[in-house]
C-alpha cells in the first residue's frame, strides 16, 4: 500500500485539472450559446438535454469498460478524448462568435456538432470521475479507513473549489470579450493535457496495487452475444443482434445495481439531484425575477460554497467518531430540516417575492452542509460495500440515475416556467430530499437495527425509568393489590 505525499500530490493535480477544465467548459458553453443564439433558450435546452441523455444511455457501457480495461488506459483515454472534444467545441464556438463565412452555412448543423461533442465530453468526464473517485482512491487507501476518508474529503474539496472559481473566472473574462473567453478556455484545456497525463501515470507507477489486473464477474459471459457472429447472415442481422444484446447488457447492469446491498444508499444520494435549490440556473433565474441582483446572488453563492467546503473538513472528523452510516443519517436529516424551514418561509409570503426568496436562500445555504456531508458519508459506504470487480459499472449506473433526476429537475421548471409557479418545483425538490432521507433511513434501520443512537447516560436513565414504571405496574397488578 502506498499513500505517500508524492502520490497524493500527483493525484490531486490530475483531479484538479480534470475538474477545473470540466467546470470551466460546462459554464462557458452556457455563456457562448447565450451569445450565439440570443433571445431563445431552445438551443441551450437541446444542448443540455442531449448531454444529460447521453450520460443516462451510455453510462452502463462506460462502467463495464472501466471494470474490464487497464486502469491507466481508461483514465488516459478519458483525458485525451475529453480534451479533444472541448478543443473542437471551442474552435466551433470561436468560429461562430467570430462570424466566419463558412461556419454559418452549416446552420442548425453547428448545434448538432456541438451537442455531439458535449456528449463525448460528458461521458469522458464520467469515465474519469468514476475511475478516480470510486476505484483508484479505494485501491490507494488499501485497508486504511483514515487515508480513504482523507482522500475523499480532499477530492471533494477540490470539486467545490473548482465549482466556485471556474465559472467565476470564465464569466469575468467573458464580460470583457467572448472571443477572448473562448480562446482562454481552449488554451487552458490544451495546456493541461500533458501535465494531467504525466501526473496520473506517476500515481499508477508508484502504487503497485493499481497495476494488478481486475477480476471479472462470473456473470459477465452470460450477457454477451448469445449467437456466433459467423453464423449470422447479413449486416442487418448482425446489427440487430448487437442492438438486442446491448439492451440486455444495459438491463443486466441496472438489475445488478437494484439488487446490490448498497442500492438504497446510492439511490438516496441520486435522488438529491432532483432539485432546483442549488444556486444553479433555475434558482438564479427565479431570484432575479424576485428582485435580487447579480451581486446578491454572487454573495449568496459564495457563502453557500464556503459552507459546502467547510463540510469537507468536519465530516471526516465525525465519521471517525460515529461511523459513516451514522454520520450520513445526521447530515441528511439536517438537510431536510433546513429545507423545510426555508420552504416554510417561502410558501406563505409569495405576495412578497423578495422576502420569500430570502427565506428560501437562507434555508438552501444551510442545507448545503448536510448535502455534502451526506455525499461524503455515502461515498465511503459505497466504496466499502461495492465489490472491486463492479465498481465501475455500479457507479456508472448511479451516474445515469443522477443525470435522470437532473433532467427531471429541468423538466419541472419547463412545465412550471413562470416565476410565480416556482413554488411547485421547490416542493418537488423538498419531496425528493425527503424520499432520499426515508430511503437512507430504511438502510440504516436494516443495517443497525435502529435509527437513533442515544448517548449512554440518556439510555441508562431511560432504561431505569422504564424499569421503574414496569415494576410499579407489576406491583399494582399483583393479586394483593386487586
Amino acid at each position: 500500500m502506498a499513500h505517500t505525499s508524492s502520490v497524493k500530490i500527483s493525484l490531486y493535480i490530475s483531479h484538479f485539472l480534470s475538474t477545473w477544465n470540466s467546470r470551466v467548459f460546462e459554464f462557458g458553453a452556457v455563456l457562448y450559446l447565450a451569445t450565439i443564439y440570443p433571445g431563445t433558450l431552445l438551443p441551450m435546452s437541446i444542448y443540455a438535454l442531449t448531454r444529460a441523455a447521453s450520460a443516462i444511455i451510455f453510462s452502463p457501457v462506460i462502467g463495464r469498460y472501466i471494470d474490464t480495461a487497464n486502469r491507466l488506459h481508461v483514465v488516459r483515454l478519458s483525458i485525451v478524448l475529453q480534451r479533444l472534444a472541448v478543443a473542437v467545441s471551442c474552435i466551433v464556438f470561436w468560429s461562430l462568435v467570430a462570424d466566419w463565412r463558412w461556419i454559418p452555412v452549416l446552420g442548425s448543423g453547428n448545434l448538432v456538432i456541438l451537442a455531439i461533442l458535449a456528449c463525448v465530453e460528458k461521458l469522458c468526464s464520467i469515465m474519469n470521475l468514476v475511475s478516480i473517485e470510486k476505484d483508484w482512491v479505494v485501491v490507494i487507501a488499501g485497508e486504511n479507513d483514515g487515508v480513504l476518508t482523507t482522500l475523499n474529503a480532499q477530492m471533494r474539496r477540490i470539486d467545490l473549489i473548482c465549482k466556485l472559481a471556474g465559472p467565476f473566472v470564465i464569466a469575468i473574462i467573458e464580460s470583457y470579450s467572448i472571443k477572448v473567453a473562448v480562446l482562454v478556455n481552449l488554451g487552458m484545456n490544451l495546456a493541461s493535457v500533458a501535465v494531467e497525463y504525466y501526473a496520473i501515470a506517476k500515481v499508477y507507477s508508484i502504487v503497485p496495487a493499481l497495476q494488478d489486473p481486475k477480476t471479472s464477474s462470473p456473470n459477465d459471459n452470460n450477457i454477451l452475444l448469445t449467437g456466433e457472429p459467423e453464423s449470422l447472415e447479413g449486416g442487418n442481422i448482425r446489427y440487430y443482434d448487437r442492438l438486442i444484446n446491448s439492451i440486455k447488457f444495459t438491463l443486466h447492469e441496472f438489475n445488478v445495481y437494484f439488487h446490490h446491498k448498497a442500492f438504497r444508499v446510492s439511490f438516496s444520494n441520486s435522488l438529491l439531484y432532483f432539485t432546483v435549490l442549488s444556486f444553479a440556473g433555475q434558482m438564479v433565474t427565479y431570484l432575479l425575477s424576485a428582485g435580487y441582483n447579480s451581486l446578491h446572488i454572487a454573495i449568496a453563492r459564495a457563502f453557500s460554497v464556503t459552507l459546502e467546503i467547510s463540510a469537507t473538513w468536519f465530516t471526516p472528523f465525525l465519521m471517525s467518531r460515529i461511523t459513516p452510516i451514522r454520520t450520513g443519517i445526521w447530515f441528511i436529516n439536517w438537510q431536510i430540516m433546513c429545507l423545510v424551514a426555508g420552504v416554510s418561509c417561502f410558501w406563505p409570503v409569495s405576495s412578497k417575492p423578495f422576502v420569500a426568496a430570502t427565506g428560501l436562500v437562507a434555508g438552501t445555504i444551510l442545507s448545503r452542509v448536510g448535502l455534502w456531508g451526506f455525499d461524503l458519508s455515502v461515498q465511503v459506504i459505497i466504496q466499502k460495500e461495492v465489490e472491486a470487480e463492479i465498481r465501475g459499472s455500479f457507479s456508472s449506473v448511479e451516474a445515469a440515475w443522477q443525470n435522470m433526476f437532473e433532467l427531471c429537475a429541468f423538466t419541472s421548471t419547463i412545465i412550471f416556467s413562470k416565476p410565480e409557479q416556482f413554488r411547485w418545483p421547490v416542493m418537488m425538490s423538498l419531496l425528493a430530499v425527503s424520499l432520499a432521507g426515508m430511503l437512507y433511513a430504511s438502510f440504516v434501520r436494516l443495517r443497525r437495527g435502529h435509527l437513533l443512537h442515544l448517548p449512554l447516560c440518556i439510555e441508562r436513565n431511560l432504561k431505569k425509568m422504564l424499569g421503574d414504571v414496569l415494576g410499579y405496574e407489576r406491583i399494582m397488578q399483583s393479586p394483593t393489590n386487586v
